[in-house]
């Protein structure tokens, strides 16, 4: 292997939340844009690459991790040519840029998980955890036990469940 193969074993990350840290555009919430305004900033610190948290279409009933539409960027935070334009003027600077893919589970509100609840033959409906009983997997326990009573919820068209992990609105 060689040294540049291993860049993260010495690298300074620096995880970024978008719409917490610069704001470009007055509207109160962080953007692209802002964080480009800040590479200089950001290279100062010694930051060797970014760590770019959700940024992607969601309702954001879960910060970002609902993903709806992995081929954009949420409206918030900008387009997909700023993104590229941030990739752009961060390699520019010798630093790099990875981003948050959430590919374990959606968002209810993806059209996977949609297509998915019209029939128990959609062809989508593979693509997630159903069953006919919340009993399986019985032993996996709760992580929000203040929001959620299982691991499943029923889905009324199909008379089946769906598994979440985290919240219901983020099917697995």
């Amino acid at each position: 292997m060689t040294i540049e193969y291993l860049w993260y074993k010495n690298a300074i990350f620096y995880e970024l939340h978008i719409r917490a840290f610069s704001d470009s555009n007055g509207d109160g919430k962080g953007d692209l844009q802002g964080i480009v305004a800040k590479l200089d900033y950001l290279q100062d610190l010694g930051v060797d690459c970014l760590w770019l948290l959700p940024m992607f279409p969601s309702p954001l009933k879960d910060d970002g991790y609902d993903i709806s539409d992995y081929d954009n960027i949420h409206p918030d935070y900008g387009t997909v040519e700023d993104f590229k334009s941030l990739v752009k003027q961060t390699h520019a600077r010798g630093m790099r840029v990875i981003a948050d893919l959430i590919l374990n589970h959606t968002s209810d509100q993806h059209p996977w998980f949609i297509e998915s609840r019209k029939s128990k033959d959609n062809p989508y409906r593979d693509y997630y955890v159903w069953s006919a009983t919340e009993q399986k997997y019985k032993d996996a326990r709760i992580i929000f036990t203040d929001t959620e009573a299982s691991n499943w919820t029923l889905d009324e068209a199909t008379g089946e469940y769906y598994w979440h992990r985290f919240y219901a609105s983020r099917p697995i």
